[in-house]
């Protein structure tokens, strides 16, 4: 099948991440991928060697032109209601009423663990403005129970964390790992940071905090890399393979968004998620949607709020003790996820049932 997935970077890149993420996934050696991206940029780290199959296409005047007279995807994907480019949507529209052919529009929609999500996943959306004026395309709302999307998750994903070698990934990036817990920091500019880094620098048990490049290195305060019981390394951009790395390399995580949200449940590692902020603090109802799903103690729900500024207050004390209730927590989650299909078995049979 030929698939055409359409993403319009907003910012922080985690709509590209999903995106290739998911254009990786769906290519293959009966599938290809054209994967329309009006920003590619990031694609330079996150993706340098690219994926048999898949195709990056700019998203430009110039391109979409070309696709009136080229071969019309055989499932046509938007992400996050972006809107695909007219040409595309013609093509597509011309080819669907051929006898014979598989046309599938699907709106890949955003994570959510809120009950509405179960009530829209798979509903028709007719559209009624041209070019694709008679076609219908489909909500495909990604989630956390059997009766959404599912997860992206990849081949062999918990064979190839089980053989991962934690000691030799720290000496490949240079660290000198002596034994100290690990901390991940992937945020935005959380309110509660400067007293999680006193939190760590009073600690008895020394840390080391990997800070990763962008948002969460620039919202750290300055300060030398030793401060106290905490030591810092500051890394480079990560392509996506290399970032699961540094999820499963990781005592507690820090993440932020949807990709390593999911990236972390995975992981099966403590974590916390900072989620996207959002005006009308809509993002204060996601949040505790899913910290019901996930069924967290109290000292995660807490910790939780404090990190994405729901509420003011003192951070839980990160011991040994409440990192291991949040570890066993983890793991129940991921346990429940991985007895569910993941979200590209959901797509295709969802797509094959709609032939």
């Amino acid at each position: 099948m030929r698939w055409d997935i359409f993403c319009k970077v907003i910012d922080n890149h985690g709509d590209v991440g999903v995106c290739w993420r998911l254009a990786t996934s769906l290519a293959g050696p009966d599938d290809t991928v054209r994967l329309w991206i009006d920003d590619p940029s990031a694609l330079a780290w996150m993706a340098p060697g690219g994926c048999d199959g898949v195709t990056v296409v700019p998203w430009t005047p110039t391109h979409a032109a070309r696709a009136a007279s080229e071969a019309a995807p055989d499932v046509l994907i938007e992400a996050f209601g972006c809107d695909p480019a007219p040409e595309v949507i013609a093509r597509f529209a011309e080819h669907a009423g051929h006898e014979g052919a598989r046309r599938h529009w699907i709106n890949l929609e955003y994570l959510s663990a809120e009950p509405y999500v179960e009530r829209l996943h798979g509903l028709p959306s007719p559209v009624f403005r041209a070019p694709g004026a008679g076609l219908t395309k489909y909500f495909f709302y990604p989630g956390f129970t059997e009766r959404t999307g599912g997860l992206l998750r990849g081949p062999d994903l918990m064979g190839r964390r089980a053989r991962f070698d934690r000691a030799a990934w720290f000496r490949r990036q240079g660290i000198d790992w002596q034994g100290e817990r690990v901390v991940s920091l992937f945020c935005y500019e959380p309110p509660a940071l400067e007293a999680l880094l006193a939190q760590f620098e009073r600690a008895a048990e020394p840390t080391r905090l990997l800070v990763t490049a962008g948002r969460a290195a620039a919202a750290l305060p300055p300060g030398p890399p030793r401060r106290g019981a905490l030591a810092i390394s500051w890394l480079p951009t990560l392509p996506q393979p290399e970032f699961d790395h540094l999820l499963w390399a990781c005592d507690l995580n820090f993440v932020r968004g949807e990709d390593s949200l999911v990236r972390a449940l995975w992981a099966g590692a403590p974590f916390v998620w900072q989620i996207y902020p959002q005006d009308d603090d809509a993002h204060h109802e996601k949040l505790d949607a899913f910290l019901d799903w996930l069924q967290a103690p109290p000292t995660l729900r807490g910790f939780h709020h404090l990190w994405s500024g729901i509420q003011d207050g003192d951070l839980p004390l990160l011991d040994p003790a409440t990192l291991a209730s949040w570890a066993e927590t983890t793991e129940a989650a991921r346990a429940r996820l991985l007895a569910q299909d993941d979200l590209l078995t959901r797509l295709r049979r969802f797509v094959a049932q709609k032939s």
